[in-house]
């Protein structure tokens, strides 16, 4: 069992920066492959980016390629997405997601364990 803790999320302007983090319980978490989805209001949850355990293997939504950076530190047990340049349609609530897989796949039914969710708002 994972328990996953997202931090980070806040009001933001157009162009701006946000570091979110997702602090994980499991003392096997380097085992996890990682994703952080969204949700914005009246809309599906979305991919965002996804790393595999190792490291080795990224994954992006197209709209972010460029922008977002995800990244994890197995010691700290914790995985990070650096959001640089936010625009207005990235508005959701983030959430952090990890699954026992090898495989940084995009679709959010393929992973087991979820965050509650951080706000990420961005003004024009």
């Amino acid at each position: 069992q994972v328990q996953l803790v997202e931090s980070g999320g806040g009001l933001v302007q157009a162009g701006g920066s946000l570091r979110l983090s997702c602090a994980a319980s499991a003392g096997t978490f380097r085992s996890y492959t990682t994703g952080w989805f969204r949700q914005a209001p009246g809309k599906e949850r979305e991919f965002v980016a996804a790393l595999s355990w190792s490291g080795g293997t990224t994954n992006y939504q197209d709209s972010v390629k460029g922008r977002f950076t995800i990244s994890r530190d197995n010691a700290k047990n914790t995985v990070y997405l650096q959001m640089n340049s936010l625009k207005p349609e990235d508005t959701a609530v983030y959430y952090c997601a990890a699954r026992l897989s090898l495989i940084p796949t995009m679709t959010y039914k393929d992973y087991d364990y979820w965050g509650q969710g951080t706000q990420v708002t961005v003004s024009s």
